[in-house]
């Protein structure tokens, strides 16, 4: 009976090649197998998506997936919307940045990042290919949280597309144009074995077309509809695109613009904070092989919903750490701020800019830099540099038209007087 589940014991969702090591010594691997896929079987749900073998893909939620899907809406409803205040908004600002260098990287850029984001904060102009990369990338997550009462279309497919490849040049790819022939393939990188040839091109707009279909018909479970879970939703978009593969290039920055357009249109609206690319750059087999487990196990999504599951709870552990990291760094220069003669005359804003001048002496701050980071006017984010230079926080510096603010080294000395 011990194997009349979907799941190990340990309520792991495991593929042949490891599960048959992790049966009882006395026990048949075999007939294990067989049976733990007979209950895979008998909880599956169809999704009316199909391979290019005309085979349905599916999935099943074990207890252990549903319990991290329970995790993940829990954190998102009640976890993130109680710890992220509008002064942590301010803090994290530039984590949409991290998502656009981590997604650029995860894709073969090799800009360090202390460079990307100082490119993407002074708005300078991209130097490299990789930069332009990366540049597309947060530009195309701008764009996201901008079209989110829009349905899926394959319209904005392209238009995603467009964006996340302007300028490039990577396997003659043409922003926003699909793919005219069937020479990609996605291999090993080892020995060169092919582990998925997409469908055919010819079938890329009628396959997609039934996407958008999947991605705008209403799910709730009422009025005759089945229930799938908007996070499972999101993970099997996430999905298809990589598996449909419709253009030369760009398809993963494509599929996760999709995710993340979908998480937000769906009320799951932190995961703008949220980089799920910088994690799947740690382990880029494993993401592989969630793929790969699905398409060999007659297409059963379940393998990557746990893969992209696990995914999305350690990025939010991770925020959850930098708020944490970020809210201390902050008070400590509330306190010295507070028993300082300039505590009234200064706001959140003002106070956050000095907590990054007394953290790096020497850096430069612009009015263009400073808008974009608060989502201020120009009018105020000058004002709020020139009164910071007249308590002789920071020193002007005109450099041309332009004035720069440099932070002091003796920032600290001049709070204590």
């Amino acid at each position: 009976m011990k194997y009349f589940r979907e799941t190990d014991k340990k309520g792991r969702y495991l593929y042949w090649n490891e599960f048959k090591w992790r049966v009882d010594k006395n026990d048949d691997a075999k007939k294990a197998w067989l049976i733990t896929k007979w209950c895979r079987f008998t909880k599956r749900k169809s999704i009316s998506l199909f391979d290019k073998n005309q085979k349905e893909f599916h999935y099943c939620i074990p207890d252990s997936l549903e319990a991290k899907f329970y995790k993940i809406a829990k954190l998102s409803g009640e976890g993130m919307t109680s710890s992220i205040n509008v002064k942590q908004k301010f803090l994290i600002s530039s984590l949409m940045m991290e998502e656009a260098i981590s997604s650029a990287q995860l894709e073969g850029a090799s800009t360090t990042r202390v460079v990307a984001k100082k490119m993407l904060v002074e708005e300078r102009k991209p130097r490299s290919e990789d930069e332009q990369m990366i540049l597309n990338n947060y530009f195309l997550m701008r764009e996201v949280k901008s079209l989110l009462d829009a349905p899926l279309s394959i319209d904005l497919i392209r238009h995603f597309h467009k964006i996340a490849t302007h300028k490039t040049s990577e396997n003659s790819v043409i922003p926003g144009e699909f793919r005219t022939d069937n020479e990609i393939v996605i291999t090993d990188g080892v020995d060169g074995e092919i582990l998925h040839q997409p469908p055919d091109y010819k079938e890329i707009e009628e396959r997609l077309e039934k996407l958008c279909d999947f991605a705008n018909t209403m799910h709730s479970g009422e009025n005759g509809n089945i229930f799938i879970d908007p996070i499972v939703k999101a993970i099997i978009l996430h999905f298809m695109i990589g598996y449909e593969h419709p253009f030369a290039d760009g398809n993963g920055r494509t599929a996760r613009a999709i995710f993340y357009w979908f998480m937000l249109q769906n009320g799951f609206s932190f995961f703008e904070y949220l980089s799920i690319s910088k994690l799947l750059k740690v382990a880029p087999v494993k993401y592989g092989m969630a793929y790969l487990y699905t398409e060999i196990d007659e297409n059963d999504l379940t393998y990557f919903l746990y893969y992209q599951a696990d995914i999305i709870l350690r990025a939010m552990d991770e925020l959850f750490q930098y708020l944490d990291e970020k809210s201390k760094e902050f008070e400590d220069v509330v306190d010295l701020l507070e028993n300082s003669k300039l505590s009234n005359n200064l706001n959140f804003i003002q106070k956050n800019i000095i907590k990054k001048a007394m953290k790096n002496p020497g850096r430069t701050f612009t009015v263009k830099e400073i808008s974009n980071a608060y989502e201020v006017s120009d009018n105020t984010a000058r004002k709020y540099l020139k009164r910071l230079a007249e308590y002789k926080l920071l020193a002007p510096v005109k450099e041309g038209r332009m004035v720069k603010y440099i932070a002091l080294a003796d920032i600290k000395d001049v709070l204590g007087n």
